[in-house]
């Protein structure tokens, strides 16, 4: 199995926030992670989306037939 590498990321919260933490012992680790986590997986999709809007753009003008004869001759060549 892989070992996972792990780095330090630290924030700076209000001091109320962080009493209100200590008081309803929420832990910031797994919180942050996970908005981490969830702030890079919408990054990914957004350029992902972005992308494919190109690629659209870029196919667009060709019929299905087009594509249908691209493929057979992608086939044929290999």
């Amino acid at each position: 199995m892989a070992r996972t590498e792990y780095v330090t990321v630290s924030a700076k919260v209000p001091r109320r926030v962080k009493e209100l933490m200590d008081q309803y012992g929420i832990k910031p680790g797994p919180v942050i992670r996970e908005a981490l986590e969830r702030e890079v997986r919408k990054k990914i999709l957004e350029e992902a989306e972005k992308r494919a809007r190109r690629l659209r753009r870029k196919l667009s003008p060709l019929s299905e037939d087009d594509i249908v004869r691209l493929i057979r001759e992608d086939r044929e060549a290999r």
